[in-house]
């Protein structure tokens, strides 16, 4: 890729640690934005967890979510640390931080009542667990918390297993994409205006915007969502069927699709049976239709069904796992798993036909950058010196 990405210019300054913040400003360093991670004197907490860990020390974890960016470890509470800060924000376009809230007032940054009146042009990102008003307003928020509050573990499991925690960190990773969303929002309305703003993604409000269709089921139906195991509350036939060898997930949305589904398993007339005629009758029949086809997958192969079905017109997945799906032929020609200089990682989802993104830097050491970007904003080497002295600036973990 030759492209240095549509959002070449941009000038994000990463205050954010964890997850959320930084998957968003990963995605916006994808795509070209110069992205400078400020980590505490401790480092981004994700630095430690794990295994896995690479040779040079670099946990998985972090690695996922922090590659195209640059890292400076400063402490951004004293005195001189506040001072490079703002140095660096001269000529920043966004400012993204996941701290807790109200942290940059105490600290003497906060945005209405320093930064905006600094710098008019900033966009300030805040992710927070809860949002910063409310009855919860203010209040840590972890992935599985949220999961939890925002009711998506209540629907999540079968009868048999009770509710369980969805497998990935859903909700903070959907934070991180309504954090790019709004940045880019707000970058795009500052063309108009020529005013930066204050852009809030919280971790409650995208688990409960993740609730669908259980929300809206509810809120139209006045029923509560029940635990249902891997069907869906509105399609049928949307299950996980066994097969000789690999379980196939068959997610057929419309009777078109279940007339190809019924001839491409041999059985064409079940498609004319009045039970099974409209997607209402196939939920309401939903036992007696899982029943044929159980029948109907139990000796074949799941890799080759599945990929016939898909072939017919027919929505189906074999039940891949974690390293068959990164491995996958299609996986490897969409470029969604990347290689470079000892870093492996996920590739980039958002494709641009011009200006196309890439990861073009590995995940950096802690500071790894830290006296290269000082020198960029005009510190001389002996001011540098001195931050590392006086514990302002930090190259090795605190």
């Amino acid at each position: 890729m030759s492209s240095k990405g549509a959002l070449t210019g941009l000038k994000v300054i990463d205050l954010s640690r964890v997850l959320g913040g930084p998957f968003c400003t990963q995605m916006l360093g994808d795509h070209g934005a110069d992205v400078i991670k400020i980590e505490p004197p401790q480092g981004d907490e994700t630095r430690g967890w794990g295994p896995p860990y690479n040779e040079e020390g670099l946990a998985a974890y972090f690695s996922g979510t922090n590659r195209n960016k640059r890292s400076i470890a400063l402490d951004i509470r004293s005195e001189e640390g506040k001072k490079i800060l703002l140095k660096l924000l001269e000529d920043a376009d966004v400012l993204i931080e996941n701290f807790k809230t109200g942290s940059l007032e105490k600290w003497g940054l906060g945005y209405e009542e320093v930064l905006s009146k600094k710098f008019p042009r900033l966009i300030h990102c805040r992710v927070t667990g809860f949002g910063a008003d409310g009855p919860f307003g203010g209040y840590p928020g972890y992935d599985a918390v949220i999961q939890a509050w925002a009711g998506l573990i209540s629907v999540n499991g079968s009868p048999e297993s009770g509710q369980v925690r969805i497998g990935i960190p859903l909700v903070d990773l959907g934070t991180g994409m309504n954090a790019t969303i709004g940045i880019l929002m707000a970058v795009n309305e500052r063309h108009v205006s020529g005013k930066g703003q204050s852009v809030e993604a919280s971790l409650y409000d995208t688990g409960i915007q993740l609730q669908h269709p259980h929300a809206p089921n509810y809120l139209m139906s006045g029923n509560a969502p029940k635990l249902t195991g891997n069907s869906h509350p509105n399609i049928a036939p949307y299950d996980l069927y066994p097969t000789r060898t690999t379980p196939v997930f068959l997610g057929v949305g419309n009777h078109g699709q279940f007339t190809k589904l019924c001839a491409a398993l041999g059985e064409p007339e079940l498609s004319n049976d009045p039970r099974f005629a409209d997607n209402s009758l196939r939920v309401a029949n939903r036992s007696a239709l899982n029943d044929a086809l159980v029948k109907l997958f139990a000796d074949t192969d799941g890799v080759e069904v599945a990929t016939k079905l898909l072939a017919a017109g027919v929505p189906a997945g074999a039940a891949m796992s974690a390293p068959e799906a990164l491995n996958h032929p299609h996986t490897r020609h969409r470029d969604m798993v990347v290689e470079m200089d000892g870093y492996s990682g996920t590739g980039v989802a958002v494709k641009l036909s011009r200006t196309p993104g890439s990861a073009k830097a590995a995940p950096p050491a802690f500071g790894a950058q830290g006296r290269q970007i000082l020198k960029e904003h005009g510190f001389e080497e002996s001011e540098v010196e001195s931050f590392i002295r006086d514990g302002v600036m930090w190259e090795q973990p605190k």
